[in-house]
């Protein structure tokens, strides 16, 4: 047989993983430092919103939505059989994303807004244009999702503009709900797939009631977390729908047996972070009784679950998508295990010893730095060349 022609094209532009991934990595080392030094008033901020919502929004809309993006748009391919974005399309978007993160530090507030509102909904259209051609409609909630994310981030823009009169904290809340939505739904399909199939023998049997409930429960739990005022009547009817919630990602994550992937760090990580989401959830539900702060709570679900799922998956990902085994380095276990450092600091750390807020901030920011510039320096050199094998993507 004549061997197949090489790949055509800069390599960091054939899939979307490969500029997204590295792109969301840098954007990790470089914002959170700055965030760190405007919190400490070291850096007298120039910022068109306070640092407190830029911090916010940047974390989930420029960081997480980044990893999310190159996800889909490489999994998409997978799903359907059908070229996604390559080239000069996936270079306009990639420079799209990466000039909204420009624009939020040195540009005017309606550039940066404009900027950051177009990717998300091009996204979701050529994810809905891929599923529709395959009759793929198992994954069209997750277009729908990418849909309610650009609303809730419009919203938050629309309030920082004060047209809407709601505050912006809430539309980051219902952008944090949808994230933790999405990692609901992957999770459940891949976590106990690759437990499976790195475990000779090992059957995981399907619950589809406990997964139906799990996922119905957390999607109202979070709806009522955005929508319903804490230390109110309301608020006890989410936090008892949070604890709920809580205790039935407990139940879910129990039928995955994470005790047999202690030996596999490209595994036992995806189930360490995953086991956030429950703490997450139960922090909240005593916010919402007015127990504790909700800061908690936020940050277990956005620095232990999203960091150490996307940790976990940028790692995997990128190894099986550039022809590499799926076994962590030792380096890349440093990396899942200072990810899970910056969780405990930022969350359990104020929580038990709130007169050090200032010096655990500190630690966990160097620990989240440090994680992320590791898999700058491992996989930089992998996601700018061409896979290891010679094919395509």
């Amino acid at each position: 047989m004549p061997e197949a022609p090489p790949p055509a094209g800069w390599p960091l532009l054939r899939l979307g993983f490969r500029p997204f991934y590295l792109g969301a990595a840098l954007f990790a080392v470089l914002a959170m430092p700055l965030w760190i030094a405007l919190y400490l008033g070291q850096v007298t901020s120039t910022l068109a919103v306070p640092p407190l919502l830029w911090h916010a929004h940047e974390m989930l809309f420029g960081f997480a939505i980044a990893v999310i993006v190159g996800f889909l748009l490489t999994a998409g391919k997978a799903w359907t059989g059908l070229a996604t974005p390559r080239g000069a399309f996936l270079g306009a978007l990639a420079l799209l994303w990466a000039a909204a993160r420009v624009a939020a530090v040195v540009g005017p507030y309606p550039v940066y807004a404009l900027l950051d509102l177009v990717l998300l909904p091009l996204v979701a259209a050529v994810l809905v244009d891929l599923l529709v051609l395959a009759h793929n409609r198992r994954n069209l909630p997750l277009a729908g999702i990418l849909v309610l994310l650009s609303l809730a981030n419009g919203a938050f823009h629309l309030a920082v503009l004060g047209t809407i009169s709601i505050a912006p904290l809430v539309a980051l809340h219902a952008g944090l709900a949808l994230i933790v939505m999405i990692e609901c739904v992957i999770a459940g399909r891949v976590i106990p797939a690759f437990t499976m199939s790195a475990t000779p023998g090992l059957k995981l049997a399907a619950r589809p009631a406990l997964e139906r409930a799990t996922l119905s429960i957390t999607a109202l739990a979070l709806a009522l977390w955005v929508f319903a005022p804490s230390a109110t009547a309301w608020g006890w009817v989410s936090g008892a729908a949070l604890a709920l919630a809580a205790a039935l990602h407990l139940a879910r994550q129990w039928q995955w047996q994470p005790a047999q992937t202690r030996t596999r760090p490209i595994l036992w990580i995806l189930h360490a972070a995953y086991a956030w989401i429950a703490v997450g959830f139960g922090l909240l539900a005593l916010a919402q009784i007015g127990r504790i702060g909700a800061s908690a709570g936020v940050h277990a679900l956005a620095v232990g679950a999203t960091g150490g799922l996307i940790i976990g998956m940028i790692t995997r990902t990128a190894r099986g998508h550039t022809g590499r085994p799926l076994k962590a380095s030792k380096a890349e276990v440093l990396a899942y295990m200072l990810v899970m450092a910056a969780a405990a600091l930022r969350v359990l750390g104020p929580l038990a010893m709130p007169q050090w807020l200032p010096q655990l901030l500190v630690c966990a920011a160097l620990a989240w730095c440090a994680a992320f510039a590791i898999y700058i320096v491992v996989y930089a050199p992998w996601l700018i060349r061409t896979r290891r094998d010679g094919k395509d993507g």
